[in-house]
């Protein structure tokens, strides 16, 4: 079956090894028991370059086996004008990403361009991003993979129907 243009989720942080392929990792285990599942394109990208082509940082792997998430692969790439094109949704970690990705989206894209913690019913108001892990220790990554978990099951259920 074909992709889904409503089941197509790009998800951007800075570097693209950590935040992103987090909410990547979790986006397909999340689908992968669904009816629906041949139909999501699920992707990550970064808003710069400086990890393209590397893998995801490994205590981001480490905490994604950690809960049952095993063979996850991506390697970092940094966002393509086409993304507005393939990608219903795009969810940014923060808001410096939000600012980078709408200065590049082209006024004709139909892409839907967000935090992804807005969906988070933990979220704080004044501040929904997802927590940089990058310069943290090992609970910053727990704790970045909590809020992309929560964020992604309300996003399931409030704006993906099951086929």
């Amino acid at each position: 079956m074909a992709t889904s243009p409503d089941k197509s989720v790009l998800f951007v942080c800075l570097g693209n090894i950590c935040r992103s392929t987090m909410a990547e990792g979790i986006l397909h285990n999340l689908v992968k028991s669904r009816a629906d599942h041949s139909e999501w394109q699920v992707d990550s990208c970064g808003t710069a370059s400086y990890h393209t082509g590397e893998q995801p940082d490994n205590r981001t792997i480490v905490t994604l086996q950690k809960h049952g998430i095993v063979n996850f692969k991506h390697k970092a790439r940094k966002i393509r004008k086409s993304d507005f094109t393939n990608f219903k949704w795009i969810f940014v970690m923060d808001l410096e990403n939000l600012k980078d990705v709408e200065g590049i989206k082209p006024d004709s894209s139909k892409s839907k361009v967000m935090l992804l913690r807005q969906y988070d019913p933990e979220k704080d108001c004044e501040k929904p991003i997802v927590i940089d892990a990058y310069y943290h220790d090992d609970s910053y990554f727990e704790l970045c993979y909590e809020q992309c978990l929560r964020s992604l099951k309300a996003f399931l259920q409030k704006e993906v129907t099951e086929c």
